[in-house]
């Protein structure tokens, strides 16, 4: 086979997308938060200190909800510290990442730069450390309306109206030895529990995430979701999950057909999930929140670095083939629209982020940007199912794997079809048939990819437009099918039309 088809048809759904799919996180991690999103000094900062720019791009990426203040942040903090006039709060020594941390953004400004840009805001409660009072007293501080003592003190501390904080996640990584307070599922699934019973007597309508384990090598795996959603069934609404992908010496193949480690992982927690539905009487289904997934290619600092106030840590310079694989791991995500409703690219700026900036400078778009972007901006409507034929190739890490991956999206209005595809394959262009016969309104789309010469080509500060979207030829439908070629190493949207003006 020296060609790929793909077959849509609108009566094979897998789901509506929740627009929370397309998440990010902003953790007080490196210079994700200071020089990052908040810099007072800068010359495009607001009055309250954070950078003009860097905010422009967070519109443009295109992300509905920001998971805040962690990550492995979280375990240790006292949010108290982050409240009330900034030259009183206290600076402390971050154990996470080994930082001092000043506390000069905390919950109200976070909350409140996260709706200007765009966003609905998704607290972490600190159950490392802490516990379910603790976590009451920040709902409460977030979303009661006024007349007790932290909604008065959230007022008095100048924001007047609630946060209206909708979803809240119960820590973060428990099972992981790294994380301070780790627990066992046992000690984890009760405290958990116990704090969402506190935080939904504060406000019943919220929804809350369990955690799940750290990634799917953990040796708790499984189990650990298993025994926490026996304790916390009836009073969460979500699993998390978290996964991060890297390129191995000399094994780019592999690494381009991560998507299916993702799937798998998927597939896996959907089993557990549901194995603790069917063994418990349940009614309610709970659905996956994939609160962290990125590429990362390191673990963090030397381990001889001193106590610094933003010290640049993992700062990945992205290149094309990390665009790719971003793009892939949407893909799957999207493949999983039914069940998968809330995720959140890890990080939004500078720490393993799609977005870059310098102190005093300029700030950049990523390589993995423009993918996310895209598929943010175009991918709104119902999952299909998408059957694929295409030819395999040879992976170290999954045996024979598709040279293609893709995912197509009916618009809300049944008017228009948008398909994203990548092509793994990472020297030649691959001819691809799209047969859109059950749709027959559409009659032309256009073509736009991310694709480079040089599969390691990045975007610097000196060279920030290096990789870009770019424009293919309009291609019309002819007899129901879409014949056009994918560009070798790339990641591809086709927007499918009938032509009318405004359209799609």
């Amino acid at each position: 086979m020296s060609e790929a088809r793909i077959t849509v048809d609108p009566a094979f759904r897998v789901g509506a997308i929740d627009p929370r799919v397309y998440g990010s996180f902003v953790e007080h991690l490196g210079r994700c938060v200071y020089t990052g999103i908040y810099e007072p000094e800068h010359a495009t900062a607001d009055s309250a200190g954070f950078r003009g720019d860097v905010a422009d791009l967070t519109r443009e990426l295109g992300v509905p909800i920001l998971r805040y203040p962690g990550g492995n942040f979280v375990s240790g903090y006292r949010w108290e510290d982050g409240i009330g006039p900034v030259d009183s709060r206290p600076t402390r020594l971050d154990l996470a990442w080994r930082s001092i941390e000043t506390n000069a953004v905390g919950t109200d400004e976070f909350c409140n730069w996260s709706k200007r840009v765009g966003s609905e805001p998704m607290l972490a409660v600190n159950l490392g450390t802490r516990g379910p009072d603790a976590a009451a007293r920040l709902v409460e501080y977030c979303n009661h309306p006024g007349g007790s003592y932290w909604s008065d003190l959230r007022i008095k501390n100048g924001s007047t109206d609630p946060h209206d904080v909708r979803v809240w996640c119960l820590g973060n990584e428990m099972d992981g030895e790294w994380q301070i307070g780790h627990k066992t599922a046992d000690e984890y699934g009760r405290i958990a529990t116990e704090t969402a019973k506190a935080m939904r007597l504060v406000d019943p309508d919220i929804e809350l995430v369990a955690c799940g384990s750290s990634n799917s090598r953990m040796p708790t795996f499984g189990a650990w979701e298993s025994t926490v959603l026996e304790h916390t069934y009836d009073y969460v609404d979500y699993v998390s999950l978290h996964s991060y992908y890297q390129e191995r010496k000399g094994d780019r193949g592999s690494f381009l057909a991560c998507a299916i480690d993702m799937d798998n992982f998927i597939d896996a927690v959907v089993s557990t999930v549901d194995y603790v539905r069917a063994k418990g009487r349940h009614k309610k289904r709970i659905n996956l929140s994939f609160d962290e997934w990125n590429v990362w290619y390191t673990v963090g600092s030397k381990s001889d670095r001193g106590w610094e106030q933003a010290p640049r840590l993992i700062e990945d310079e992205y290149n094309l083939t990390d665009a790719v694989v971003v793009g892939n791991l949407l893909i799957s995500l999207l493949r999983h629209a039914d069940r998968v409703t809330m995720a959140c690219l890890a990080q939004l700026v500078n720490a393993i982020a799609a977005i870059r900036s310098e102190p005093g400078g300029m700030a950049w778009r990523q390589t993995i940007f423009h993918p996310f972007a895209l598929t943010s901006k175009y991918g709104r409507g119902t999952v299909l199912q998408t059957p694929i034929s295409c030819p395999e190739y040879e992976t170290s890490w999954f045996g024979a794997v598709p040279q293609v991956d893709a995912v197509a999206v009916l618009s809300d209005d049944e008017e228009g079809l948008t398909v994203f595809a990548v092509n793994r394959d990472q020297h030649a262009a691959l001819p691809i048939t799209v047969d859109v016969r059950s749709l027959p309104g559409l009659r032309v789309a256009t073509h736009t990819y991310v694709g480079d010469d040089d599969p390691l080509a990045t975007n610097t500060q000196a060279t920030p437009d290096r990789v870009t979207p770019r424009t293919g030829a309009e291609v019309p439908v002819s007899g129901g099918l879409l014949n056009v070629a994918l560009p070798p190493l790339s990641w591809n949207m086709f927007r499918l039309t009938s032509g009318e003006a405004g359209a799609i």
